[in-house]
This record gives C-alpha cells, sequence and structure tokens, in this order.
C-alpha cells in the first residue's frame, strides 16, 4: 500500500492527541501516578492478548538479556522519569502546553543519539533545535511592561515539560536499541508473524518495567491505597482505558511499525504533529481561547521538529 508509513504515522498523532486529552483528565480524577500505574498495567494485558492471539505467545517470547535490558532502561527513562514529569506537567500547565515541551523529543532523541550511539549531529541540527526552542519560547514568554520579559506559565510546569521532551527523546534511543537487540535474537523457526509484532513484544517488556517502577515509587510514597479506589471509580478508570488504548497500546506500538514502512525522518516529523491536533479540541473542551502568540509558537515549533528530520 502507498504511503503505508505516512498513513500510520498520522494515526499515531491523532492517537496521541486522544491520549493527551484524556491522560489529562485521568491525571486531574485519579493522580498522575495512579493513572500510569493503571494505564500501563491495563497495556500489559492488552498487549498480551494481541501476542497471544498473532504469535501464540502471551508474553514477549524470544526477547534476549540484552533486549530487556535496553527495553527495561527505556522504560526507566522514558515512562517512569518521562510520563511521570509529562502526567504532572498536565496537572500544573495543561495538556495544550504539556505536548508543546513533546516537540523536544526529536532534538533530545538526536542529542542521545550522538552521545549513546555514535550519531552525527550536523549544524542542519542545531539550526532545527534553534528554531524548535525558539518556538517553545514564544509560547510561554512574554513582555511586561514592555520591556522585562516573564513566563507566563508555572516555572514547575515548564521544567516538568522539559523533563518530559527529555525523557521521551531518550527513551526512544534506548528503545530503539532494544529493538535491535531483540530482533537478532529471534530464531529461524519462529512464528512468521514474529517480525511484525516485534514492536508489540517491544512495548509489553517496556510496559511490564514501567508498571513496575511507578508500583514502586508508588510503595515509597505509601499512597498504595489510591490504587484501590481508583479502580472504584468508574469514571476515572474510563479515562484510564482510553489513556491505555490509544497510548501504549496503540501510539507507542504503531510508532515502532510506523518507521518500518518509511523513513525515519517523515514518521518522525508527522508523529510531531500532536501539539497542532490538540490545539483546536482542547480549547473547545476547556473553553478556552486561543493567543495568536500560542499558535506562532506551536506552528514555529513544528517547523523546527521538520527541519530537524528533513533538511
Amino acid at each position: 500500500m502507498p504511503h503505508l508509513g505516512e498513513l500510520i504515522s498520522l494515526m499515531v498523532a491523532v492517537s496521541w492527541t486522544v491520549t493527551a486529552l484524556f491522560a489529562d483528565k485521568a491525571s486531574h480524577r485519579l493522580g498522575s501516578t495512579t493513572t500510569n500505574v493503571l494505564r500501563l498495567s491495563l497495556a500489559i494485558l492488552f498487549l498480551g492478548v494481541i501476542l497471544w492471539i498473532t504469535i501464540g505467545h502471551p508474553y514477549p517470547v524470544y526477547a534476549s538479556g540484552q533486549a530487556w535490558l535496553w527495553l527495561a532502561l527505556s522504560a526507566l527513562v522514558g515512562y517512569v522519569f518521562g510520563d511521570w514529569c509529562l502526567f504532572n506537567c498536565y496537572l500544573s500547565i495543561g495538556a495544550r502546553f504539556g505536548q508543546l515541551f513533546m516537540t523536544l523529543a526529536p532534538p533530545m532523541a538526536a542529542i542521545a543519539g550522538w552521545a549513546i550511539l555514535g550519531e552525527s549531529l550536523s549544524w542542519k541540527s542545531g539550526l532545527a533545535m534553534v528554531v524548535t526552542l525558539s518556538g517553545i519560547a514564544i509560547s510561554i514568554l512574554s513582555r511586561k511592561d514592555g520591556h522585562k520579559v516573564q513566563l507566563t506559565l508555572p516555572l514547575k510546569g515548564v521544567l516538568l515539560g522539559l523533563g518530559a521532551g527529555l525523557g521521551q527523546g531518550v527513551g526512544l534511543v534506548l528503545s530503539k536499541v532494544g529493538l535491535q537487540h531483540y530482533y537478532t535474537s529471534i530464531p529461524s523457526d519462529a512464528p512468521a508473524m514474529m517480525g511484525q509484532m516485534l514492536p508489540f513484544a517491544s512495548t509489553m517488556i517496556r510496559a511490564i518495567i514501567g508498571a513496575a517502577g511507578f508500583l514502586i515509587m508508588m510503595a515509597f510514597q505509601k499512597n498504595l491505597p489510591m490504587l484501590k479506589s481508583a479502580v472504584r471509580d468508574r469514571v476515572g478508570m474510563r479515562y484510564a482505558l482510553l489513556v491505555t488504548l490509544f497510548g501504549p497500546v496503540l501510539g507507542v506500538s504503531l510508532s515502532l511499525m510506523a518507521v518500518q514502512f518509511t523513513a525515519a525522518g517523515i514518521a518522525s516529523t508527522l508523529m510531531a504533529l500532536t501539539p497542532v491536533f490538540i490545539l483546536f479540541p482542547y480549547a473547545f473542551i476547556y473553553h478556552q481561547r486561543l493567543k495568536l502568540r500560542e499558535i506562532l509558537g506551536v506552528t514555529v515549533s513544528m517547523t523546527g521538529v521538520a527541519l530537524f528530520f528533513l533538511l
């Protein structure tokens, strides 16, 4: 099918937009850490069923120790650190601005790729980073009394947004390494569907480690009883279920699938359209008026992402 990778990438962007909207709701209702435990636990169940139907095993079979190690590291960085920052960022400044900071993920991934994998980092990449950061600055900075520049958002939310972008970018590079190790560990007599289902199996490993990490965090904070009350909250569980379906199950798995059918740069650019897609539904749901400065900031940031991958 022509342009299959591009279509999958756009589906990922839409999926992550829906995820962000419901994650915002779930975080406010259930708490950010509780929401993460529930969505990753539900994701493990859904992914187990998918793998059972397709390859006959309800778990990530054939994964080597190296694959588990790198995918576990990617889960700790991308889920436990990155998503903890992201979901708390939603509580502080909302999903619309939270997703704006996610445009930092591609530059962070490039820096991590240079540091971890030895990938080259050109002056064009540097230019794209500057453009992306400029777009964020346009959105969150304003002049007071005509000369003094100040943040228009709480500093805590901004720092959490930066952490979310960092975790997402570095986690992506670590998961790429894990996928490579997983692929090489698949035996020749494996089920025919194993290669296609590799993104789902890898996502399941990350979900297992991520859920365990958040559970440990809740145990240290003595917040485990919150899980019991959350499970009894039907509305909250409905939000958590939707976050799970459109996030770890569809969004993450399809994002790993997209790069198998098109160039990584094109896929990453299209998948990064979430900050654009979320603008109007978020403003409609929360009855917020969009400012020209914010629309311009998102546009500039997205231009930076496009430059980063397509130059």
